[in-house]
């Protein structure tokens, strides 16, 4: 049985009011950062040390080798991690050696919904079971009703015996599968 954990520092914003900028460039907003294959931990402990708000969800996955079992814990989000900063202070994330770039389409980075992310973090309860699925973007819509996701938006599918409720991150074009119970969700017209 698959269980989830999350990696997750804080920081403080900045005291002082800048005047004449952006608020998207002194306000705190969650981005996507991109990292190198397989370092997803060593940029999170970086973003640590650096004090940069970060949350890099994971899960966790028993691997058979031929001796024997491993419990693993693997990152819900291949060669990503998701950090919350001011774009005044994105040089500290992008400066650490093995994060490629804040996601964006061609121009500057793209904030991701603050409900987003939360709806991640509600999926890693220890209630649910959440684990890596493929990106869709066709399939039954549904609301939750019930349970630590309720009010979420996703996708149903079916997987063996039971029901798969998909959260899609449009911007990484990733996506997470929960599993669910037929009567906490309900079709959205």
């Amino acid at each position: 049985m698959a269980s989830a954990a999350a990696s997750t520092s804080i920081c403080t914003p900045h005291s002082h009011h800048d005047r004449g900028v952006p608020d998207a460039y002194v306000e705190p907003r969650w981005y996507a950062l991109s990292t190198f294959s397989n370092h997803e931990k060593v940029v999170a402990e970086q973003l640590g040390e650096r004090a940069v708000d970060h949350f890099l969800p994971l899960y966790n996955s028993l691997r058979r080798w031929k001796d024997r079992r491993v419990q693993l814990q693997l990152p819900l989000f291949a060669g990503y991690i998701f950090v919350r900063m001011a774009m005044r202070d994105r040089l500290r994330v992008l400066e650490i050696p093995s994060a490629v770039r804040l996601v964006g389409f061609g121009g500057p980075p793209i904030a991701l919904p603050e409900h987003e992310i939360e709806a991640i973090r509600g999926s890693l309860t220890s209630e649910v079971r959440a684990e890596p699925h493929p990106y869709l973007t066709m399939g039954k819509r549904v609301s939750v009703v019930a349970g630590p996701l309720k009010g979420l938006q996703g996708i149903v599918i079916r997987k063996r015996n039971g029901l798969r409720f998909v959260i899609s991150l449009d911007l990484i074009m990733r996506s997470v599968a929960v599993e669910m119970d037929a009567p906490d969700l309900r079709p959205i017209a």
